[in-house]
């Protein structure tokens, strides 16, 4: 009853109705755009290579079938997000990038976010070019003439700034992080085929696996939700202060540390670098030169190994949490921040000690957050493994569940604070 009345109030909000309105307005222009193929596409010869390849099959899992109708927006946001990956990896090696994104603050920010629209075109020119160019080889698109490929490169190109566009929009007039909630709108719309696919081919004898299968899927949810909440909280305090005829300071309070501050990011990240080898070996697999050819497909062969890909998956995304960590948490501003407010924490001196010790708590909790996130992230293949179904790949998918959960959770809490700064307004 608590939560129907949250969403009463919710919805009696005229601002906060028209901002969820707006997310779903959006959603529906990209759902929309997700089933408009470029010209000259044979969707039932797609359809069938998809159903043959798992690789392709992972990739349109998260641009919502967008790939498999070879639409406007195949790539989705994949150009956008590799972009940004590239950016951040730069910041470790230019000081002033480095600079520019952490201590120049919202314009700082600003112009790292511009740098990463501008990488974003040629990289979806690239990619763009590769995926035909491998449709075409693979016999899944008939062959292009120059200007037929050229055409498409563009609305393909535009497709991907279009999406970038649309997130965006979402984080500056909805409420949300944009580029999360597309993803998860991708995801989430492949539910009613999911659940057509299980009703065809339901087994009343598989009935012990699916209620394995659910209950796993309901563990991992309930853990994603306890991680994604946890905290690690550290005490600081503030001195008394004399200003005028009051007394300010006083008081203590906590610093709150997430046990995953990184989110979904690492995960994110990890899927784009962990599948560009294979789609760069499928590219050449089906090349003229034999040696090559050979070679591609060895290595195309080795990514698919589910062992092989587990345990890459797996540090990829353990060393993506530390890294995506460093890059965002900054234990020096934080105490920079903490001396020049008056607080410090207890049993330890202000500035170079505090920042030292934010440090060590930090990395201790985060060693916890991303061995959650790989297990996360290979658990569900495991468990695929042992009951043999397949069936709902947003739900038991590691990265597509922990997404959604994530999300939801992240954009449950913008509107709950969006809730309470209205109710002191008006108190």
């Amino acid at each position: 009853m608590n939560w129907f009345n949250k969403l009463i109030l919710i919805f009696k909000d005229r601002q906060l109705r028209n901002k969820i309105l707006f997310v779903l307005a959006i959603f529906a222009v990209f759902r929309l755009a997700a089933n408009i193929p470029i010209p000259g596409i044979a969707i039932e010869e797609l359809k069938r290579f998809f159903s043959e390849n798992q690789f392709f099959g992972l990739l349109n899992l998260f641009v919502g079938g967008a790939l498999e109708n070879l639409s406007i927006v195949m790539l989705g946001l994949g150009p956008y997000i590799t972009s940004i990956i590239i950016i951040q990896l730069l910041t470790m090696i230019f000081p002033q990038l480095e600079k520019m994104y952490k201590e120049e603050g919202e314009e700082g920010r600003r112009k790292f976010n511009q740098y990463g629209r501008i990488l974003t075109v040629p990289l979806a020119i690239v990619q763009s070019y590769a995926m035909l160019t491998l449709f075409q080889r693979q016999g899944a698109i008939s062959g292009l003439t120059f200007i037929q490929l050229a055409s498409s490169i563009v609305v393909i190109t535009a497709g991907a700034l279009f999406l970038m566009w649309l997130g965006e929009l979402i984080s500056e007039k909805g409420i949300g992080n944009g580029v999360s909630l597309m993803i998860f709108a991708g995801i989430v719309s492949r539910t009613p085929t999911e659940i057509r696919n299980l009703i065809l081919t339901w087994e009343a004898s598989r009935l012990p696996s699916y209620v394995f299968f659910f209950a796993v899927a309901l563990f991992i949810i309930f853990g994603i939700v306890f991680i994604t909440e946890a905290r690690r909280n550290i005490p600081v305090s503030y001195a008394k202060r004399v200003r005028g005829h009051r007394m300010y300071g006083g008081v203590s309070t906590y610093l709150p540390i997430n046990i995953n501050p990184a989110g979904v990011i690492p995960i994110i990240f990890a899927l784009s670098i962990l599948l560009f080898p294979g789609m760069i070996a499928n590219f050449f697999a089906t090349g003229g030169n034999p040696l090559i050819s050979s070679l591609a497909k060895n290595i195309a062969q080795f990514f698919q190994n589910p062992w092989i890909y587990g345990s890459l998956f797996f540090i990829l995304v353990f060393l993506f949490t530390y890294f995506y960590t460093a890059v965002t948490f900054d234990p020096k501003s934080i105490s920079s921040n903490l001396q020049k407010m008056g607080g410090f924490v207890p049993g330890i001196r202000p500035g170079g000690s505090t920042a030292e010790f934010l440090h060590k708590i930090l990395y201790r909790v985060l060693f916890i957050g991303a061995m959650f996130l790989g297990l996360v992230a290979i658990l569900p293949s495991i468990v695929q493994g042992i009951t043999g179904v397949i069936a709902f790949q947003f739900l038991i998918g590691g990265t597509a569940v922990l997404i959604v959960v994530s999300v939801v959770l992240d954009t449950w809490r913008q509107i709950r604070a969006q809730m309470e700064m209205r109710e002191y307004e008006t108190f």
